[in-house]
């Protein structure tokens, strides 16, 4: 998997001044936090911004479920933030005012930072007839892409007193931050009266480079407001400290690729519970026929973020498997059993772990589901649809309709066949291709057993490589998937060699969401970069796009909470105690939102109790099993882990009646 790093900004708005009756307007600063993601974790303090609240910058790295609090009171999720419009939210703040944070890729390397001294020269007074100016100065920047047409502070100067000729102390600027290392890309000086209230007004600007900055030490720029002159800017000292020299590593050639011409995409309209029909008449979509048209690649290879931040819509379809394999759904233990006391089965957790991770980055979050295996009229359905509309709205809506299925005529049947729902996910990808050609889908196919006809998938994959999709395949329950690992790495024979599919077997994250989310979406961003890029495509500007269409979200008390901080006597700040909040990370927890927990309080003037160390099991703990009534060999059941009260699905072995018992190790 390609590790990115992230660039992380942020700016607030009508921020409730604190500084006190008299005493001017606060100067605030944001603390970034990485919030924990279990009880034995603790939060980290990732960057402290010692200088105002302007723009702040952060490298972050993609890869993982990262999630960031910061000291003024707001929590988001990267993949919340990478997924939105502009790769920006905003959220209201708990006593007043706006917080934007917006994501985008880090410069390759450290551009250092700008030594810069600066002086002005007969600036003109605005502070009206019987008051002299008090200057500072800000150096700005912009963004590229939606919304960032406008100037940003990246720099802002102390103001001097009553002068007209100020000298401002040095400043140190990093270049990565003011212009992403490009030394020719426009930059802003500009200059203000300070005002105690905080509405300071303006002095002039101009624009410039950094290269010109460094080449004009020495020189002059003229100060304007409009076409009207208000002094001089002299360049004292400009020069840049600390840049990485080391070359930058050229892109890898685009990969071979095919020429010919994409045939006709049918339409294909999926049958409505509860008497599923045949999506189509799969025997003649000639799938295979023809690639989609590829065109001469760029010679520079964009990111996976320069996709998602680039226009690309990304989309999410379900696939569920409903074969007889995965046991009555009456009887707890069976892969399809829904417990009464709220504990999620293998579908459920994969379909929130996963689904939950790629729904993030579905603008419209309209899913269609479909399932495949199940008997309908005596006859067997290897694609139909789930729930009664062709799409559901979010994570809650994909559960709602699996779950729904189980009060309609459905008899779990099989084989176990992935032909079908592959061949409409392509298809689909396929017709909205065509008329967004950066758009791109990804398949989400969840099943119990391995595929019962090997060769015929393999065909079927091979036949839509050219395809703009993604297949995820995540195995549930203990079967044995051996078979399957054709599916790891796989080449097709179509002459187009590209992998599309990605196959992990749940048990081995089952108890660990993060690992689980990791293993199953650590080849999309791979995956979607090749597509594009072997055909031409690259990232677009929104140019629809503006901050005001920025949707705010509200305060949210569950997940918007304050962390304790210490402040030491050399001015800096760290999180106080050992344990913090921290993010509710379970199966159950957050289907929608985002939910953290508070720090453990205790009582005014007592001392955290503190636990005795526990020694590392070296050995897997054993265990015995007594099984249940009416439960033959080779059924699966669920039983809780003794020491850590985890739930666990393990088969009956052969020869165990029911009332015997067994040993586990886990």
């Amino acid at each position: 998997m390609t590790v990115e790093k992230l660039q992380l900004t942020l700016h607030a708005t009508g921020l409730k001044n604190v500084a006190g009756l008299g005493k001017g307007t606060s100067d605030p600063f944001a603390i970034v936090t990485l919030l924990a993601t279990g009880p034995g974790e603790k939060p980290r303090v990732l960057a402290l911004g010692r200088r105002p609240l302007l723009m702040y910058r952060l490298l972050m790295r993609l890869g993982s479920r990262v999630i960031s609090l910061w000291g003024v009171t707001a929590v988001f999720e990267i993949g919340d933030i990478l997924g939105s419009r502009g790769s920006t939210k905003a959220k209201k703040l708990k006593k007043g005012g706006i917080l934007y944070a917006r994501i985008s890729k880090a410069p390759p390397r450290s551009a250092g930072k700008l030594a810069l001294c600066l002086q002005g020269i007969k600036l003109k007074n605005v502070d009206g007839l019987f008051g002299k100016s008090d200057p500072f100065f800000e150096v700005r920047r912009t963004y590229d892409g939606a919304g960032g047409g406008s100037w940003t502070p990246v720099y802002r100067g102390k103001h001097i007193k009553n002068n007209l000729n100020p000298k401002w102390e040095p400043a140190s600027i990093d270049v990565n931050a003011l212009c992403d290392g490009d030394l020719n890309r426009r930059i802003q000086v500009a200059v203000f009266d300070h005002e105690k209230n905080g509405k300071h007004n303006t002095m002039g600007a101009f624009d410039t480079t950094v290269n010109e900055l460094v080449k004009s030490v020495g020189g002059k720029f003229a100060l304007k407001k409009g076409s009207k002159s208000y002094g001089t800017i002299t360049v004292d000292e400009c020069k840049i400290i600390g840049a990485d020299t080391s070359s930058v590593v050229k892109p890898p050639s685009a990969p071979a690729v095919c020429t010919s011409t994409a045939p006709a995409v049918a339409s294909y309209q999926p049958s409505v519970m509860p008497v599923p029909v045949p999506v189509a008449d799969f025997g003649n979509m000639n799938l295979g026929g023809q690639p989609l048209p590829v065109p001469v690649p760029p010679p520079k290879k964009p990111t996976f973020v320069d996709y998602i931040s680039g226009n690309c819509d990304l989309t999410m379809c379900v696939a569920i498997d409903f074969t007889g394999s995965n046991g009555d759904p009456r009887r707890p233990g069976t892969l399809h059993h829904f417990s009464h006391h709220g504990q999620m089965n293998g579908y459920e957790k994969a379909i929130s772990a996963v689904g939950g991770i790629v729904a993030k980055y579905d603008s419209d979050q309209q899913f269609p589901v479909y399932g495949f295996g199940a008997k309908y009229d005596g006859v067997v359905r290897h694609c139909f649809q789930v729930g009664p509309n062709k799409e559901v709205h979010g994570i809650k809506g994909i559960l709602d309709a699996y779950k729904g299925v189980f009060k309609t005529p459905l008899i779990m049947s099989g084989p176990t066949v992935f032909t079908e729902v592959i061949q409409l996910a392509a298809s689909q990808a396929k017709q909205r291709y065509q008329i967004n050609p950066l758009s791109y889908s990804i398949l989400l196919l969840l099943t119990d057993g391995a595929v019962t006809d090997v060769e015929a998938t393999k065909q079927v994959l091979a036949s839509v490589a050219d395809a703009p999709l993604s297949i995820v395949i995540v195995g549930i329950g203990n079967a044995d998937f051996s078979a399957m690992q054709f599916l790891d790495d796989f080449e097709t024979r179509s002459g187009v060699n590209r992998d599309i599919v990605q196959f992990v077997q749940f048990n081995a994250h089952e108890h660990n969401k993060t690992s689980l989310t990791r293993a199953t979406l650590e080849e999309i961003p791979d995956q979607l970069v090749q597509f594009f890029y072997s055909r031409g495509i690259m990232p677009q500007a929104d140019t629809n796009f503006s901050t005001s269409k920025i949707a705010v979200d509200d305060y949210n008390e569950e997940a918007d909470i304050d962390l304790s901080m210490d402040y030491g006597s050399d001015g800096e700040i760290a999180l106080n105690g050992d344990v913090g909040c921290y993010i509710d990370n379970s199966y159950e927890a957050g289907l929608g939102s985002l939910h953290v927990i508070p720090p453990p309080s205790t009582q005014s003037g007592s001392a955290p109790v503190m636990a005795a160390p526990v020694p590392v099991q070296a050995q897997p703990f054993t265990f015995q099993v007594q099984v249940p009534p009416n439960v033959a060999s080779g059924q699966q059941i669920q039983v809780a882990h003794p020491q850590t009260g985890q739930p666990l699905i393990v088969a009956v072995p052969a020869g165990v009646p029911p009332g015997g018992i067994f040993t586990v190790s886990a």
